[in-house]
């Protein structure tokens, strides 16, 4: 049975408290490294990863000449290697090092993408998962391993999966615990609406349309599809909104053509052909460059229905370090737009600025020698003035 990510949170949780070592199952970008960035977070332990994948035969332990002295490590507990600053090498030096320096802390190995690399290489790890040692090396009791891997045929559930993955050795299937991780769109949305630097992780028109269409945030590839080698993941849906502000941020938005293109190439035809028409009936007809400039961009502002009003103004909160609401110029168009909105409109925008860490207190700075800016400042006092009337 697959687990939602909260659901395999916890169950991570409760595997390393056991002693035992947690296997993450999930389709590439469904959010497993997330995952554990989020166990570590919460049991304040220190993070180090490995992609598998990426390693050669030999990286673990064997050292690459031309080498000195002061190439190898001599730990005070757990052995000596050598640090040639690639590969697992050098990821166990850093580990063991903090380890040392920090006897209290937990540490968590991640090694991601196990069952990607070659034979050789998991038989090189087989003696850290199982022995927690490798020739002189001895793993320190307080490092946790946490393994992913994506699906292949021979698990329960994955059998038309077509990764080019390794199936893993018995031993490590049997000493490990195997927790599936499905996509979870409720909690992802949580997340990608989080306010980071006063602006939601994700972009609105990405978590809208999810909201509106919650199967589209992960759809699983089967060999049959015309696309299959294209699919929307967590991951995907997380570039697309970094495509979405940098195409805004180069006013291309209306180019729907570039806009097609790019978003079918990172979630596949079906679901980028469909955010692609969602994007152009939802976008803004103006971009927060317009809105400072054009005269005309009043009059095209009249004609946006009020959530497009709401989300344009939005975006000028968080172009502020571009266009400065300190200056009177902006200041006085900004003010102009937001006479413009519903009251609803004026609350939530007003409640936005007020959410952005030093606005406020910059434009009441501003206030005794800006008049633009005073104007604005009051408009933004009756706009709380009225709500709170509302309230009460």
């Amino acid at each position: 049975m697959a687990l939602t990510y909260q659901q395999c949170l916890q169950a991570v949780q409760v595997v390393l408290a056991s002693g035992s070592v947690p296997t993450l199952v999930g389709e590439a970008g469904i959010g497993k490294s997330a995952l554990v960035a989020d166990v570590a977070q919460q049991r304040h332990a220190k993070l180090f990863t490995t992609v598998v994948s990426l390693v050669e035969k030999g990286d673990l332990v064997i050292p690459v000449p031309p080498l000195t002295s002061d190439s190898f490590i001599q730990t005070a507990h757990y052995g000596r290697l050598a640090d040639v600053q690639f590969g697992y090498s050098h990821t166990l030096v850093s580990l063991i090092q903090y380890a040392e320096a920090h006897p209290d802390d937990e540490v968590i190995w991640f090694l991601d993408e196990f069952n990607r690399g070659t034979q050789a290489v998991q038989s090189e790890l087989m003696n850290l998962v199982l022995q927690r040692q490798i020739n002189s090396l001895i793993l320190p009791q307080q490092v946790h391993l946490i393994l992913a891997e994506n699906p292949d045929a021979t698990m329960r559930g994955f059998t038309s999966s077509h990764y080019g993955v390794t199936p893993g050795d018995a031993a490590i299937a049997d000493r490990t615990t195997r927790l599936v991780l499905q996509a979870d769109p409720p909690t992802w949305l949580a997340w990608a609406r989080a306010q980071v630097n006063g602006q939601p992780r994700i972009s609105p028109l990405v978590t809208a349309y999810l909201t509106e269409n919650p199967g589209d945030l992960f759809t699983a590839p089967t060999s049959d599809q015309e696309d299959a080698d294209l699919q929307p993941t967590p991951r995907a849906w997380a570039r697309v909104s970094r495509l979405l502000r940098e195409l805004e941020h180069q006013d291309l938005l209306g180019m729907t053509a570039v806009v097609r293109e790019l978003l079918v190439g990172n979630l596949g035809a079906t679901v980028g052909t469909a955010f692609a028409g969602y994007v152009q009936t939802k976008r803004p007809t103006l971009t927060v460059t317009q809105l400072y400039t054009q005269d005309a961009a009043v009059t095209t502002f009249q004609t946006l229905n009020p959530a497009q009003q709401q989300r344009l103004l939005t975006q000028c909160l968080q172009a502020v370090d571009t266009w400065p609401l300190t200056r009177a110029a902006n200041a006085e168009r900004f003010t102009q737009f937001l006479m413009l909105c519903a009251p609803d409109g004026q609350f939530a925008v007003a409640r936005t600025l007020a959410q952005r860490p030093g606005l406020l207190e910059a434009l009441y700075q501003q206030v005794p020698t800006t008049t633009a800016v005073s104007q604005l400042y009051a408009v933004l006092t009756q706009i709380g003035k009225r709500s709170s009337q509302i309230e009460v």
